[in-house]
């Protein structure tokens, strides 16, 4: 795995695009590749083009990394993540930390008034999107986002992360 720091090259911009099926809007920089190389995670932009706000900082973009969390999602998993919230209270403060984190990069990228305190994927009161989680936990490392990691605990058999060249990512 390997972060980046660089403004997001053209190349980069299209095989986004051809990813996820459109050109991307706000994509900033690459901030998680698989091994192979390719785009897995983007950082964006709080408002796109035409001063639309943003909320998803970091967009998961592998196709293989997206269909895997998909699958996850359809077992009804995000509903016993957030029924854990209220009786975890470890993994309820580790979610609202998450939840800061994101909040901490995001308002370095720029304020936007009306999704102030406002993260993504459910954070911090429960858990709506798990594809938002992922790409935080991907982008963050281990330990920031307690459910983007087990997510990526429980798809591990069908995305590898950084070792999905193998997989021909």
């Amino acid at each position: 795995m390997t972060a980046s720091v660089d403004p997001i090259s053209a190349a980069d911009l299209a095989l986004v695009g051809e990813q996820i099926g459109r050109p991307p809007r706000g994509a900033r920089k690459v901030v998680f590749r698989c091994a192979a190389g390719h785009p897995a995670v983007v950082e964006t932009n709080p408002r796109v083009a035409g001063g639309t706000p943003f909320p998803t900082l970091y967009y998961l973009t592998c196709p293989h990394a997206v269909s895997a969390v998909s699958t996850l999602e359809s077992t009804g998993i995000m509903r016993t993540m957030t029924e854990r919230l209220a009786v975890e209270p470890e993994v309820a403060a580790a979610y609202q930390k998450a939840h800061e984190s994101y909040l901490a990069r995001r308002y370095e990228l720029g304020d936007v008034p009306e999704i102030h305190g406002i993260s993504a994927g459910g954070m911090p009161n429960r858990v709506k999107c798990l594809h938002v989680l992922v790409g935080h936990a991907l982008a963050a490392g281990p330990g920031v986002n307690p459910f983007g990691d087990e997510a990526l605990a429980a798809i591990a058999d069908r995305w590898p992360g950084p070792a999905c060249a193998a997989q021909g990512a």
